[in-house]
């Protein structure tokens, strides 16, 4: 048996809050780092680019929202990237030059909703997918809109079958099999999740889906926050807003990357892929230890149109 490996990086880094140009330059340094230590797939935080804004609220309560808080959002808002537009193009930029690919969580922006994404590019620069959150968590209903599931795929891909599931999404049960179902072998899992139970739940989904599993976290402290954010947290410039916990997982359940909870870093192993058989053997969860007789999913891959407009043709019109 050939024995292929991967060397796989997960990126513990910070977004330079509101301040997009240089998250970019940030996230350039860091590629060519994880690059230069031989990593051919390099894993970044959810909302890297764009930011997750921890700790404020938007001036919200049930039933009003205040002024500020729409000037908080629009300077959000204006932080997002268009995939298509200057700020895919720089980072399909930055995985061309550094030879890699990468994936990366985002804050899209399309129209006038933003949504939290994870985008995958190859090291030749070119969009390869894109999977729009389908549930965000608690407030954050309020700042991202919801995926569905057009972007809910397995890409196949030079280095293994890579699939990306954010943050909170880990926890859909019915997500997850749409994930094994389509032979992921790298599950990427691009998170702000920085408790100690994200761990523990990372192995189980390495385990359940006998798959690696790659989580990146954000190391955030509020000197990364403009001077005027002003969160739950406070204003020491030292707080840790976001404290890490990346990690990667092989598919019997053994911590290649244990979590570091105290600073920015990058991680490296190597992803022996001969792995995924030997733990299909005893455990195939979409395959031989299913039981399609009695349970089945349904998965509505179409992508969700807020408006259709047709053209009538009849007599001319």
């Amino acid at each position: 048996m050939t024995r292929k490996t991967v060397s796989a990086a997960v990126v513990q880094a910070g977004t330079a809050l509101y301040d997009t140009p240089r998250t970019l330059a940030k996230m350039a340094d860091l590629a060519s780092d994880a690059a230069r230590k031989g990593a051919a797939l390099v894993v970044f935080p959810e909302a890297f680019v764009g930011g997750y804004p921890a700790g404020i609220d938007f001036g919200t309560r049930i039933g009003s929202r205040t002024q500020a808080g729409r000037e908080e959002f629009r300077r959000y808002f204006e932080s997002a990237i268009s995939l298509y537009g200057d700020g895919g193009k720089r980072i399909g930029a930055i995985a061309r030059d550094c030879c890699i690919t990468l994936v990366t969580g985002v804050i899209e922006r399309v129209g006038g909703t933003l949504y939290c994404t994870a985008a995958t590019f190859s090291s030749g620069g070119q969009l390869l997918a894109r999977h729009r959150k389908l549930v965000p968590t608690a407030h954050e209903r309020l700042i991202w809109g919801q995926g569905d599931g057009s972007t809910l795929g397995v890409l196949q891909t030079p280095l293994g079958r890579i699939g990306s599931v954010i943050c909170w999404e880990n926890y859909m049960p019915l997500l997850r099999m749409a994930m094994y179902a389509q032979g992921v072998e790298i599950y990427c899992a691009p998170t702000v999740d920085s408790r100690e139970t994200w761990l523990p739940s990372m192995r189980m989904i390495a385990l359940e889906g006998r798959c690696f599993v790659l989580s990146a976290c954000q190391f955030l402290q509020r000197k990364d926050c403009p001077p005027e954010y002003d969160p739950v947290q406070g204003n020491d410039p030292e707080t840790v807003m976001i404290r890490g916990g990346s990690c990667i997982i092989d598919p019997l359940g053994t911590v290649l990357v244990e979590p570091a909870f105290d600073c920015e870093r990058i991680a490296i192993a190597e992803l022996n892929l001969n792995q995924i058989p030997l733990g299909k053997f005893d455990l195939d969860v979409a395959g031989h230890y299913a039981r399609p007789d009695i349970f089945t999913l349904k998965v509505n891959t179409s992508a969700r149109e807020s408006a259709t407009f047709a053209v009538d043709t009849e007599d001319g019109k």
